[in-house]
């Protein structure tokens, strides 16, 4: 597989973050809104009961009438078989319902499993699957098996949108983050994220200034917009209005909303609701 070359070095990717770091700080209420609005609101315990992810929903729910002049999030993020949960009881019509599948959070388990899993988180009422990059695949540079994979999930899932987790704080490398983002939308993948969250490597910057400009060289080769998810280890306004920054300054204002940028996020919620409020908040 032939892949574009990266068209920075390190050392020009941790210049743009420096200088969007030093952006991000003029933050405005508008953008503590706007973040808000775009945090897929996640619990994946292995304690999740059923009771559980009906009352973190009907939370959400609550929440428009709680906070009337305030965005609702994004999503809400489950494991799959709680999609059902979630779907029956959500109420606000314009949060959205995505399941982790496909053998999350490690992706190692055989592909038949990962299309069904997919598959039936949908048809149980996800409107958007989180699955994980193959990457004892990608780490051997079997890039044509992963891209079989990211297609044969995205074709069992129909018109849902996939998100491709590209686990950057394993890849650790600028180039290698390159050529998973480069992969991943050729294969179909509606966002490219960065973390799962259950491993060390999270989200960082300097990964999402690489993923970012592979979604700009994506649209501007075919005219195609692909959305943009950091995920794990973002618990502050001050992350946030980092990532966002990011997202403005690579791939413009045309992406600053949630069909095109998402957080994976559960404490922002809270620590966004305080800064934006200018009160300690404590909601989710």
């Amino acid at each position: 597989m032939n892949f574009p070359p990266l068209p920075f070095n390190k050392a020009q990717i941790s210049q743009q973050v420096s200088l969007l770091r030093e952006k991000s700080k003029l933050r405005q209420p508008d953008n503590l809104r706007l973040a808000f609005s775009c945090i897929d609101l996640t619990t994946l315990n292995a304690t999740d009961t059923v009771a559980y992810a009906a009352t973190f929903t009907q939370r959400v729910n609550a929440f428009e009438r709680d906070f009337p002049q305030l965005p609702n999030v994004g999503a809400i993020c489950v494991y799959p078989n709680l999609a059902a949960t979630v779907r029956e009881n959500l109420a606000a019509g314009d949060v959205k319902v995505a399941a982790v599948a496909g053998g999350f959070p490690s992706s190692m388990t055989f592909l038949e499993i990962k299309t069904e899993e997919a598959r039936l988180a949908v048809v149980n009422g996800a409107d958007e699957i989180d699955i994980v990059l193959p990457l004892w695949a990608f780490l051997e540079e079997n890039y044509s098996y992963c891209r079989h994979e990211i297609e044969a999930i995205k074709r069992s899932i129909g018109e849902a949108h996939l998100k491709v987790i590209l686990e950057s704080g394993v890849l650790d490398d600028p180039e290698k983050i390159w050529k998973a983002s480069i992969l991943a939308l050729e294969a179909g993948a509606d966002f490219i994220k960065t973390s799962t969250g259950k491993l060390s490597g999270a989200a960082t910057p300097e990964a999402a200034v690489v993923m970012c400009h592979a979604i700009k060289f994506w649209h501007e080769t075919t005219g195609q917009k692909r959305g943009f998810k950091p995920a794990g280890g973002i618990s502050t306004p001050e992350d946030a209005m980092v990532y966002l920054s990011i997202v403005e300054e690579i791939l413009g204002e045309a992406w600053l909303n949630n069909k095109l940028f998402r957080i994976g996020a559960s404490r922002l919620a809270n620590q966004l609701l305080s800064a934006i409020l200018g009160k300690e908040i404590s909601y989710f």
